[in-house]
């Protein structure tokens, strides 16, 4: 065992496992800190906590009491992973838990590397950009749990956390692995404790993970990953191998979309022009709930002979999201929806469905729980950082995305691409 993985939320653990298997780690994910300390036969494991937007203190409580138990499985390295938009309040939680993980670990330095190119997260003079704007500009600036008004990774981190924060530019990651070395130690000595590195490329990222391979804890979004995992596998890494206890299995498949982001509405949008689809009604959702449920598995019955699996969404732009947020109330109407997605799931596991593509980092974790996924393998990668996965004890299948995750076309190609897998 190389490395033990903290995800702040079940979507974001996937995808980081992703880019570990992509690079030649094998990766187990957990639901959730395990009970037990069986032997585990994976390069990497990573915990999915659902600590992003929680209080403070149960962040904490969550974050230290995965790190306790993954040095049980012989993790020596540890990732503190959070999303590559840096989702967090002035109060935290980021901060709070990596000053936490840090004194745990009798650390004094970490890094904060949110970056992700592939996807259009990149770091430039310590600021956070979304493509070509910068994450205070970009639809962050909205979200209703964790609005990003400010760019700044250096002003963000000492907002939330009790240390102090530096930066390695990026004429420092040009001049390679040594320079970015010697700019640590330089930051140590001056008393820094979290050091954001800015990363507009991938080879800035394998750059980085040379450069920190020997750092007992990293922080960040998942493209870290990208440069430790091909570090730590670069002598026996088979990539084919390491995806390979999680490529999809079973035929029933459904789609499930929770998410209100900008691509999946796109990706919604695109899969209704080729596939079944069924939105949900939120007031019915509200009124009985197992009943709406029966019915919609009805459905999902009735059109699964097409070519591509029934979709059911309950997916909304953002003025029909605020309508019906106004009109049921906002904490209502999401758990209303969820209770619904968790009720179909455990009726469709029983008709006999086994591949389940979800969109939404709270329905994702409300599908896994339902069907009773506590742990799976980690599979191909469908699109960036969204792998398929397979459960370590049944014969169960899912792909599971953040909303913003994917291309427009992301539901159809998890079907077709692994049609045969």
């Amino acid at each position: 065992m190389r490395l033990g993985v903290i995800a702040d939320d079940f979507t974001g653990a996937t995808d980081i496992a992703s880019f570990l298997v992509q690079n030649g780690l094998s990766t187990i994910q957990f639901n959730g800190v395990p009970h037990n300390s069986d032997a585990l036969d994976a390069q990497a494991i990573v915990i999915s906590l659902k600590s992003r937007s929680c209080p403070v203190e149960q962040a904490i409580e969550q974050s230290l009491a995965a790190l306790s138990w993954l040095p049980q499985q012989g993790c020596e390295r540890f990732y503190f992973k959070y999303c590559s938009t840096f989702d967090s309040t002035e109060r935290g939680n980021i901060g709070p838990v990596t000053d936490a993980l840090l004194a745990a670990l009798g650390e004094m330095q970490t890094v904060i590397c949110p970056a992700l190119p592939v996807n259009g997260r990149t770091v430039y003079q310590g600021h956070l950009f979304v493509g070509e704007q910068l994450l205070s500009d970009s639809g962050m600036r909205h979200h209703p749990v964790t609005p990003m008004t400010d760019s700044n990774l250096l002003r963000l981190m000492e907002r939330q956390a009790k240390g102090k924060a530096g930066l390695i530019a990026s004429q420092v990651v040009e001049q390679g692995v040594d320079a970015v070395r010697c700019k640590l130690d330089e930051l140590r000595e001056q008393g820094i404790h979290y050091v954001a590195i800015d990363t507009l490329n991938e080879q800035h990222l394998l750059t980085q993970g040379e450069a920190l391979r020997d750092m007992r804890l990293v922080t960040g979004g998942s493209g870290l990953a990208i440069g430790l995992a091909r570090q730590w596998a670069q002598d026996d890494a088979d990539h084919r191998s390491a995806e390979q206890a999680g490529r999809p299995q079973g035929t029933r498949a459904i789609v499930i979309s929770g998410s209100c982001s900008q691509m999946t509405n796109r990706q919604v949008s695109a899969y209704r022009q080729q596939a079944p689809a069924q939105e949900v009604q939120v007031e019915r959702c509200l009124d009985d709930v197992e009943s709406y449920a029966l019915q919609l598995c009805d459905w999902v019955d009735a059109n699964s002979h097409q070519a591509l699996a029934p979709l059911l969404f309950a997916t909304a732009d953002a003025q029909n999201l605020q309508a019906i947020q106004q009109q049921y109330g906002a904490q209502r109407s999401s758990e209303a929806v969820e209770n619904l997605f968790a009720a179909v799931t455990r009726e469709l596991k029983k008709r006999g469905w086994q591949r389940f593509i979800v969109a939404g980092g709270e329905t994702s974790g409300v599908v896994a729980q339902s069907l009773g996924v506590t742990a799976f393998h980690i599979g191909p990668t469908i699109s960036p950082g969204v792998p398929w996965v397979r459960d370590i004890r049944q014969p169960l299948s899912l792909a599971l995305k953040s909303g913003n995750f994917g291309d427009e076309h992301f539901f159809r190609r998890a079907q077709t691409e692994f049609s045969h897998a």
